[in-house]
């Protein structure tokens, strides 16, 4: 059974910095762009973040770019996204999520889902 499991979530201030990480439990992780979403309350769920399944591609949202990065590691099957000079704006739900052999920005490209963790910026 497919797991993704996120985890770092929480408050953080305005400025601050915040770390996610997502713990995937797929057999050919190699195999899988992953990425990263987030939806706000009354929100559409939107992109964040991917990263290729080789690692040899990244792609952020402009409202990201630059504050954000993905990484992954093929030995602990698992995707990170760290995120600096948080904005009350990036408050949201952030969900992982796997696409097989696919790249692109669109939520109906991924495969796999996790549960979301909540990340909270006060102003």
């Amino acid at each position: 059974q497919v797991q993704l499991v996120e985890s770092g979530g929480g408050l953080v201030q305005a400025g601050g910095s915040l770390g996610l990480s997502c713990a995937a439990s797929l057999r050919t992780f190699s195999s899988y762009t992953m990425a990263w979403f987030r939806q706000a309350p009354g929100k559409e769920r939107e992109f964040v973040s991917y990263i290729s399944w080789s690692g040899g591609n990244t792609a952020y949202a402009s409202s990201v770019k630059g504050r954000f990065t993905i990484s992954r590691d093929y030995a602990k099957n698992t995707v990170s996204l760290q995120m600096n000079s948080l904005k009350p704006e990036d408050t949201a739900v952030y969900y992982c999520a796997a696409a097989l052999i696919r790249t692109g920005t669109a939520p109906l490209l991924y495969n796999y889902w996790g549960q979301g963790t909540q990340v909270t910026v006060s102003s």
